[in-house]
């Protein structure tokens, strides 16, 4: 398992809100039981707020819990075929949600780097579905 001060993700501390991405996260695995405490805990500690929900698209991920304990509480995680396979919701309070793009575990360095470090709004998005345009694992392997 990772921890929170190793999750390999974007900085955007502020949540500029500027497009339908805020953040990139980089995962180890797609085992969700495995990387979500740490990646809630990183939020929590960055935004100095509590992650209160977690959603996820049911094909992408290789577990399924519906519960993680991340911080000492139990966060709620939801499966989901109508979210993008390429994101992460969270529900925060004080904030309407966050969107992260999940760079698949298998990504390269170099090309996880490059869309860890991308302005969010740069993400390609298709405008009238508001779904993206790439398969859902090894888009950005190189």
């Amino acid at each position: 398992m990772t921890s929170p001060d190793k999750v390999r993700l974007s900085p955007d501390p502020a949540l500029t809100r500027r497009g339908a991405v805020d953040r990139a996260w980089w995962p180890a695995s797609y085992d969700a039981g495995a990387e979500l405490p740490a990646l809630i805990a990183a939020i929590d500690q960055r935004l100095e707020r509590r992650v209160l929900r977690v959603g996820l698209h049911m094909d992408t991920w290789e577990t399924s819990p519906h519960r993680i304990t991340a911080r000492g509480r139990q966060v709620k995680v939801g499966w989901f075929r109508a979210i993008d396979p390429h994101m992460i919701n969270l529900i925060i309070p004080g904030i309407e949600h966050i969107n992260l793009l999940v760079i698949p575990p298998d990504t390269t360095p170099p090309a996880a780097d490059k869309a860890l470090g991308m302005e969010p709004s740069l993400v390609d998005w298709d405008n009238e579905g508001g779904q993206s345009r790439q398969p859902a694992r090894g888009y950005l392997t190189a």
